[in-house]
């Protein structure tokens, strides 16, 4: 312990020697933090709040037209408009508007959809009510083509919203179409009683006994027989909602976490370059003790790093309009996470150290790595939205196992119990990272002395 500890305070003093890498490593992730968290909060509130703008044009003028407009009033997220400057609006008007990005898109009811609707739900329920041959019935009416519903969407609209708004008029079309069949089929269904009775009877059909059949009335009961429940899978009794400050927070403390391996592998670069690892090395003093007092210099670092956006998240963002950060039920199961994450970024920042052979090498490739592993991790696009191939990719990422331990805490109520494999495998990563570079620099240490 006694040569240990001036090891961390030289690598402490040297690095709060040098500004601009204090600046990497503690403010950069609080900026990306703060502008990712409120960049991405600002589009969600868009999303519920901001109204799509849409030109509806019926150019039927019966009943599908009102019909259709009554239920897309009832879509918060859609505004219709039905005219433009005051005068009633056309197709090619519609188009270019829409095409211009002053709308984001244009519901066209065409010509004769109510009277192509209203034959084929009638023809529908005669094809269901028939008393006689129903193949023969249906050969005898043949079903109208019943114009398409045209929507036209600016070309900047997310494939997300298209869906939405197609999957919206799809079930105000499904359910018009139902309440015109069973119009269609209450309108069939006494008559339909009657041509059976009628022919059932034979010679003994009266008018007397026309009167005497029931009177047949359909009321179509819309309640839903099953409704959805939204509900959230949970390991534990106190998850919460995920948010954006609850991805953010952990994703890009383990990415600020893994960009001291520039200022760590650099470190290990000078002190080869300028000969202080030679003399260090003719000391009484193992390989092991220098890469130690690194190691633990850096993972206070690492450590504080993890303090201070976690106060970001708890104090700062709420000021900024977002929510605060819920950490969870175990602060120590946070704690063990972030230790893990920090031992093994430390471990990569000392391969990378041990293995450049120049400081711009070190730089260089440790920033993109980080920037890599980051990105097929889980830090920037969240892992479940990638390609089947990039899923398997990320389980390979050590970035990907520290935030899938963080949000197993923080939205999923995990424990330490349900982390432990992410933990161990950052663990496993130190030891596979800091073993080979002990190996390393005692080889260079050996050869540069002899």
């Amino acid at each position: 312990m006694g040569k240990l500890w001036p090891n961390i305070y030289k690598e402490l003093l040297l690095l709060f020697r040098d500004y601009a890498g204090l600046l990497v490593i503690f403010l950069m992730p609080v900026v990306l933090v703060i502008v990712t968290t409120l960049v991405q909060q600002n589009i969600l509130k868009s999303i519920g709040e901001t109204k799509i703008k849409t030109l509806f044009l019926d150019r039927d003028g019966q009943m599908v037209g009102p019909k259709l407009e009554e239920v897309l009033k009832k879509v918060d997220a859609l505004e219709l408009v039905k005219e433009l400057k005051g005068k009633t609006i056309d197709v090619e008007t519609a188009k270019s508007a829409v095409a211009k990005g002053d709308y984001q898109l244009a519901i066209i009811v065409p010509e004769g959809t109510t009277k192509a609707f209203i034959y084929n739900a009638k023809q529908a329920a005669r094809n269901s009510l028939s008393s006689g041959d129903t193949k023969k019935t249906s050969k005898k009416k043949k079903t109208v083509t019943v114009p398409d519903l045209t929507v036209y969407f600016d070309p900047t609209v997310t494939e997300t919203v298209r869906t939405s708004v197609t999957g919206s008029l799809e079930k105000a079309l499904i359910g018009i179409e139902t309440d015109e069949k069973i119009k269609a089929f209450a309108a069939l269904l006494p008559l339909e009683i009657e041509a059976a009775a009628k022919k059932s009877m034979g010679a003994m059909w009266s008018e007397e006994v026309k009167k005497s059949l029931p009177v047949l009335s359909v009321a179509w009961d819309k309640t839903p027989i099953m409704a959805v429940r939204e509900s959230t899978a949970q390991l534990g009794k106190h998850a919460k909602t995920p948010n954006t400050v609850q991805q953010n927070i952990p994703a890009w403390t383990l990415f600020g976490m893994f960009f001291i391996v520039v200022p760590l592998g650099g470190s290990l670069i000078r002190e080869r370059q300028s000969g202080m690892l030679v003399r260090l090395l003719t000391m009484p003093m193992s390989c092991l003790t220098i890469l130690t007092g690194k190691i633990v210099a850096y993972v206070l670092i690492c450590m504080a790093q993890f303090g201070l956006i976690i106060a970001v998240g708890k104090f700062l963002l709420p000021l900024l309009g977002t929510p605060v950060l819920e950490t969870g039920p175990s602060p120590v199961t946070l704690m063990i996470i972030a230790l893990s994450a920090a031992v093994a970024a430390c471990g990569y920042g000392i391969l990378l150290g041990t293995m450049a052979r120049t400081y711009e090498q070190a730089s260089t490739f440790g920033a993109v790595s980080v920037v890599i592993a980051a990105a097929i991790g889980g830090i920037m696009v969240p892992v479940y939205v990638m390609p089947a191939m990039m899923q398997k990719i990320s389980l390979f990422s050590p970035l990907a196992w520290g935030l899938n331990a963080f949000l197993d805490v923080f939205v999923r109520g995990g424990s330490l119990w349900s982390v432990l494999p992410d933990v161990m495998l950052l663990v496993l990563f130190f030891l596979v990272t800091t073993l080979i570079a002990w190996f390393n620099l005692s080889r260079k240490g050996r050869i540069r002395i002899q």
